[in-house]
């Protein structure tokens, strides 16, 4: 089996904080890199796909929710580190719930619905806080 090398350019990826009755959704990764590690659920963009209905796929993708996206929450860049791994530039959205209960794909093995801010020592993506924070005040 032949382990497939990171692209070698920047890849452009979207995410969603989703809320619904005044708290988040978070997911935790099944799989490297971040195995273990909660996030917001989201994607890459494919080519031609606007952000608006990247990040509503990808999230139905990933969870099965419905959603109505809110505007823009941030963004963040993941550089490639020693141990490898790709360069993703992360677009962040703010959305509101709009259908279905969770229903992870094997991208994931958890979620929860968390108060915003509440996280206590869940292990979290890099500028989380920031991105639901950002999110939190577009309500």
């Amino acid at each position: 089996m032949t382990i497939a090398s990171p692209p070698r350019h920047p890849q452009l990826a979207v995410s969603a904080a989703i809320f619904r009755d005044g708290r988040i959704l978070l997911v935790r990764r099944a799989h490297a890199p971040a195995k273990g590690v909660y996030t917001l659920p989201g994607g890459r963009v494919e080519f031609g796909e606007g952000l608006h209905e990247a990040v509503a796929r990808e999230v139905m993708e990933e969870t099965g929710l419905s959603i109505s996206v809110i505007g823009l929450a941030g963004w963040r860049e993941v550089l490639p580190s020693a141990s490898g791994g790709g360069h993703y530039v992360i677009i962040s959205f703010a959305a509101r719930w709009a259908g279905n209960e969770p229903i992870l794909n094997d991208e994931h093995d958890d979620f929860i619905w968390i108060e915003p801010g509440n996280f206590g020592d869940l292990k979290l993506t890099g500028g989380l806080p920031e991105v639901v924070s950002a999110a939190k005040n577009l309500l």
